[in-house]
């Protein structure tokens, strides 16, 4: 581990969940273009991704004004795209940018300075960008740019306040909006020092809660007596988004809804196997009050024997935090289970039918990180440092989106698989596909076509050959499969193939015999297009 002084760049959409419960699809399709323009100009502002998870980027940037210049840029690009679009469903980030001391381990970077990044995008109107007061004196000189100076802002964990300046982001017709006041957190504070060219004439102070999603908090947990807490295997698992794709719906609401179902430990999503056997000896005999808390990384806790529920739930949810803080899992614990009834909006996340792991020869290979699919590079760089040096067993899983996580240094590939497939699962909203377990591709993963996607359908297929066409995929559960279409929908199919270029050559061969303009759709598991 080496320490660093770096500008840490945090951002994430603004009501993702709400965009994703009303339209999953399109929602995803579009955050996947939206990542694509944001890492292209962190990228070429000289800034590097270090941690992703569902719609929220982290990156640094060696300096204040290129990470500013950089926000400016994405957020001015994302509003011109916006427009497109009605308010409702409108897809815009919030920025927050700060310079501090941190941390870097294994490409990853923890610390002080990541979390204020965290607090101060939380602190960022939509669309807007959120800064500290060191990175505004770096900048204030440098480029022109507006601020507000909205005083000092009490955030969660952070012990002493931090001073916060909005950027102020210009309109279509070359005015600059002015940012929404926050609250400061001292009390002797002034009303804020508005530093416009223009004059502004300050309406009213509205108190806004602090929003943001929360990596790597700092709580700290005093003892309880009668209190018994289990921890799960914390190997850290890393999720990321492919900028040509996510992306991942946001995580499930903090607040838990009451469920009739039964706790059972065996059905515990995200935790390992012995995490479940002592949930299952220790915490389910249990008499009340008692708790479980846990978040996707599978990082959880109990409690038991506390004097009230609402006393269990918090013991629960500090312990399992205590927890993921020490493994620095980026992932918020949530209560899952009240004595022995589930409560968590996590519930059982979607799954793809089983087997999970299919081993076979002809298609399996040496993973290339540069070669999973769908995800971008920042994933991809991940995969690089952190997973092929993670210890056995291990997977990998990709969502439609583009969502990828994984788990290493598990007890069996079987248990790597479920809990990659659960964690991903969870963040992407949708089941996922494993595409690689240990340091190898188990699914046929194309080099000669680009992989565009997981097939969500069949609508190129004429309608009355789409069934015998689904019917012949299933059967062939070994070698290469391909699918082409002509002008006409008709199909032409390659089964078990011994390459992809065969797979290939068949798949057009057999659509040219019914139709003209033949092209392939898909090969495997994934849909494709020219590379």
């Amino acid at each position: 581990m080496k320490r660093k002084i770096a500008a840490i760049f945090a951002a994430d959409i603004a009501g993702y969940s709400r965009l994703v419960a009303e339209d999953e699809e399109e929602t995803l399709r579009r955050l996947a273009s939206y990542r694509a323009v944001t890492d292209d100009f962190i990228a070429k502002s000289g800034g590097r991704i270090f941690n992703t998870a569902g719609d929220a980027v982290l990156a640094e940037f060696p300096s204040a004004v290129e990470a500013v210049r950089c926000a400016i840029d994405i957020q001015e690009s994302l509003r011109t795209r916006n427009m497109a679009y009605p308010p409702s469903r409108q897809m815009s980030f919030r920025i927050g940018i700060t310079i501090g001391d941190v941390v870097e381990r294994d490409g990853d970077l923890l610390g002080d300075g990541v979390n204020i990044a965290a607090r101060l995008e939380g602190l960022a109107e939509v669309g807007g960008i959120c800064v500290s007061r060191a990175v505004h004196e770096q900048v204030a000189n440098k480029l022109s740019v507006q601020f507000a100076d909205i005083g000092a802002q009490e955030v969660k964990n952070i012990p002493t306040p931090v001073h916060a300046y909005m950027v102020a982001m210009r309109r279509e017709d070359g005015t600059y909006a002015t940012p929404q006041v926050k609250k400061p957190a001292a009390k002797a504070s002034a009303t804020p020092n508005w530093m416009w060219p223009l004059a502004v004439t300050v309406v009213c102070v509205v108190a806004i809660g602090v929003a943001g999603f929360l990596y790597f908090t700092k709580l700290e947990l005093p003892g309880r007596s009668g209190e018994t807490s289990t921890a799960a295997n914390t190997t850290p698992a890393a999720t990321a988004v492919a900028a040509a794709a996510p992306a991942a719906p946001a995580p499930p609401p903090a607040a838990p809804i009451a469920s009739s179902e039964r706790f059972a430990a065996e059905t515990v999503p995200f935790v390992g196997d012995r995490a479940r056997i002592t949930l299952a000896n220790e915490y389910a005999p249990a008499a009340d009050f008692k708790a479980v808390a846990l978040n996707n990384a599978g990082v959880n806790a109990f409690v038991v024997a506390q004097p009230s529920e609402e006393a269990a739930k918090s013991a629960a949810v500090e312990q399992c935090q205590k927890h993921a803080d020490a493994a620095q899992s980026p992932r918020k614990c949530e209560v899952y289970a009240v004595g022995n009834t589930v409560v968590s909006m996590y519930g059982h996340p979607p799954l793809p039918p089983t087997p999970w792991i299919v081993h076979d020869p002809s298609t399996e290979r040496p993973l290339v990180p540069v070669e999973v699919p769908l995800v971008h590079e920042g994933p991809r760089k991940s995969i690089d440092e952190r997973y092929l040096r993670g210890r056995k067993s291990k997977a990998i899983a990709v969502g439609p989106g583009g969502q990828m996580f994984f788990f290493f240094n598990q007890d069996s590939p079987e248990e790597a698989a479920r809990r990659t497939l659960e964690g991903c699962g969870a963040v992407a909203g949708t089941a996922c596909k494993i595409v690689a377990v240990d340091d190898v591709f188990v699914v046929p993963v194309p080099t000669i076509l680009k992989v565009t996607g997981r097939p969500a359908g069949n609508a190129s297929i004429a309608a009355d050959a789409r069934d015998d066409v689904v019917r012949q995929l299933a059967a062939a559960s070994d070698g290469w499969n391909a699918v082409a279409t002509g002008a006409a929908g008709h199909p032409g199919l390659a089964l078990k193939a011994a390459n992809e270029q065969n797979a290939i050559n068949q798949a057009l061969g057999n659509c040219a015999k019914r139709d003209s303009d033949c092209h392939v759709i898909a090969i495997g598991p994934f849909s494709v297009g020219p590379n």
